[in-house]
């Protein structure tokens, strides 16, 4: 190194002074700043006239060669030298002239004193959406997905456009980049291609920013993701005064449900497999798919990052949160996605809920729900993220879970309004509900091309296809009974009245089997008490299932009496009761039976009027008298009317 090679400041490992050594606390530091560019910065972080440390790259007989970065590099001529320097010579030069033709031309300064300040790269950076076929283009935004397949690393990158798959190639099946991990954030340049039908960067660099780098990245991508994720500005499709304050709170989860799809979150929504749980269910998850569509480059994201699955129980049983979580797990080990948001629908608010919640709190996955049965609100509240139930504000559940989730479903997506104005008349006939807005409900269906028949039968298609669809989504022929994502209207008709007409037919076979044997008191309140065994007198494993025939038996027997009735169908460990104009508290009265009989194992719970009660198989009588004793007692309200068909 020749003896004109220049000191740094203290910034190289070097005896040069550090920076503000001769500078008194709190003074202005007057002396030239020369600065040091990082190894990835371009011309775009230089100016002329200013002064950059420089390294010797070659020496020609009309000057040296230098470079100021890996990309930044220029000469120095023979009449600017102030000395000799041979190759790998330190200097400070000033930056004079970039030239037409991209050629960089440098003085060789000396000044007495200086100060050195770093200069990191700062590329252009380009939203995702817009990106084009041929774009060389940085992208900067946090590391969602990182999947290794058999070649390249595939990155999902998200900035608040947007999410773009990422390939970047080590060598085949080896991971690229293992010090980059999902919650990052980065800078990755490279350049746009398009396979598959989908656009991929392929990665030239993909860098973790520096920590506070990072967090000013990270405060601009959540602001701008929260301006995204704002829901649209729509009404209620009626106008309804009870229902305002849960519009308030479905708001507030559509803002939550749009920051989780641009985030790259997966959603797994678990919904009451009856009718009024597909209502809720089916909007959500259309609206939902739109939007991933409209956020990922990928065509096949939403595929990905939405699963619905039905749950027979009215509770979130062990059983299917296992399977949930083993699910996100695998797929955050097997294709780098961060675990998953979970959305309950018709479901989800009662302390029967808890212990899965709390296998799920583990993990730290967030939970919404949205339901309509009798809420637990001090046992569940602590583990969700967003809880809408009308009975958080002084309604109950004539508000049905499909109503709100239609409207959950237009704030995350409003062009979906049109597709779905028979729904909420679908829901609440369903669940019979007696709402005030039922009436207009039903108007706004009749003006979409439904009459009161026609929605009857949708209801009940969607109760026939939920009882032999099990576990299964089903997503094509529930769309096509609701007629929701179906582009085939014919083939709508066709399968409702086809599903319908066998629904109605397996119905009537079920209490024709069980109306001898149903067994008739008249309690001290007045009320009509009906008893059935499903388990001795019912067709079993076929439809209708326990509470569905309970409910079709009950609703036989409301209208034949005109009277307060309560109807309870029973099994060897297990009943379902309906009751109108009875005010049955079911919640308190299974709370009064684990009290009286600790060792039955009672479970289980509902509305005011249905519900549904597990028990040890040997306590049954005890139990079921018990329940009788305080059904008798139970306070007249003609006002109050069953709604909730139960599965079993």
């Amino acid at each position: 190194m020749s003896e004109n090679t220049a000191g740094d400041s203290g910034t190289r490992g070097d005896s040069s002074p550090e920076p503000d050594a001769d500078v008194a606390e709190g003074a202005t530091d007057s002396r030239p700043v020369v600065y040091d560019l990082a190894p990835d910065c371009t011309l775009e972080d230089a100016a002329v006239d200013e002064l950059y440390h420089a390294e010797v790259n070659g020496v020609v007989d009309y000057g040296v060669f230098v470079d100021l970065s890996d990309a930044v590099s220029g000469l120095v001529h023979e009449s600017n030298l102030n000395g000799d320097y041979a190759v790998g010579d330190r200097l400070i030069v000033r930056l004079t002239e970039v030239k037409e033709n991209g050629d960089v031309a440098f003085d060789d300064v000396d000044p007495d004193d200086y100060r050195t300040e770093t200069v990191a790269h700062e590329p252009t950076v380009s939203r995702v959406r817009g990106l084009a076929p041929g774009d060389e283009v940085t992208v900067e935004g946090e590391v969602v997905q990182a999947k290794q397949t058999g070649g390249p690393t595939i990155f999902a990158v998200a900035d608040a456009s947007g999410v773009v798959s990422c390939a970047a190639f080590e060598s085949a099946g080896v991971r690229a980049y293992p010090e980059v991990e999902v919650g990052d954030m980065v800078h990755v340049s490279g350049t746009i291609e398009s396979r598959e039908n989908a656009l991929q960067l392929e990665v030239d660099s993909l860098k973790r920013l520096p920590d506070e780098r990072a967090a000013e990245a990270r405060e601009r991508f959540e602001a701008a993701l929260d301006e995204r994720a704002e829901p649209a500005d729509v009404d209620p499709l009626v106008e309804w005064e009870a229902f305002e304050p849960i519009h308030e709170d479905l708001r507030d989860l559509a803002r939550l449900i749009r920051q989780t799809v641009l985030a790259g979150r997966p959603i797994r929504v678990r919904h009451h497999a009856d009718g009024d749980g597909m209502c809720a269910a089916i909007p959500i998850q259309l609206a939902v798919e739109n939007f991933v569509e409209a956020v990922h480059e990928d065509p096949d994201a939403s595929r990905h990052l939405f699963k619905r699955l039905p749950s027979k129980a009215p509770y979130y049983e062990m059983e299917d949160v296992t399977r949930d979580l083993n699910f996100a797990l695998e797929g955050r080990a097997r294709h780098g996605q961060k675990l998953p948001f979970l959305l309950m629908l018709d479901n989800g608010s009662t302390e029967e809920d808890v212990p899965a919640y709390e296998n799920l709190a583990h993990y730290d996955i967030p939970i919404a729900a949205v339901d309509h049965h009798h809420p637990d609100p001090e046992a569940v509240d602590p583990l969700l993220d967003a809880h809408v139930n009308p009975y958080l504000h002084g309604e109950d559940y004539r508000v049905t879970t499909g109503m709100m989730c239609v409207e959950l479903a237009r704030l995350v997506d409003p062009s979906l309004t049109e597709e779905l104005e028979h729904v909420p008349a679908v829901a609440g006939l369903s669940d019979r509900s007696k709402a005030e807005a039922m009436d207009d409900y039903v108007a706004l269906a009749e003006d979409a091309g439904y009459d009161e028949s026609d929605l009857l039968d949708i209801g009940e298609a969607l109760d026939y296809a939920a009882h032999w669809l099990r576990y299964s989504e089903g997503k094509t022929l529930v769309n096509d009974a609701l007629n929701v994502g179906c582009d085939d209207e014919a083939r709508h008709e066709e399968l409702v009245e086809f599903l319908s007409e066998r629904a109605e037919r397996d119905v009537e076979r079920q209490l024709d089997a069980v109306d001898d044997h149903v067994e008739h008191e008249r309690l001290a309140s007045g009320a009509h008490l009906y008893r059935i065994d499903l388990d001795e007198y019912a067709h079993r494993f076929t439809y209708p299932a326990p509470g569905k025939t309970t409910g079709e038996l009950h609703d036989a027997r409301v209208k034949e009496t005109g009277d307060p009735v309560i109807t309870i169908g029973y099994g060897p460990d297990f009943c379902v009761l309906r009751s109108d104009g009875v005010r049955l508290d079911i919640p308190n009265m299974v709370t009064e039976l684990n009290e009286e009989f600790p060792e039955a194992g009672v479970s289980g719970g509902g509305h005011l009027v249905v519900g549904s009660i597990k028990f040890v198989k040997g306590r049954r009588s005890e139990v079921i008298e018990a329940l009788v004793e305080k059904m008798a007692s139970a306070e007249i309200d003609e006002a109050l009317s069953s709604t909730i068909a139960l599965d079993d």
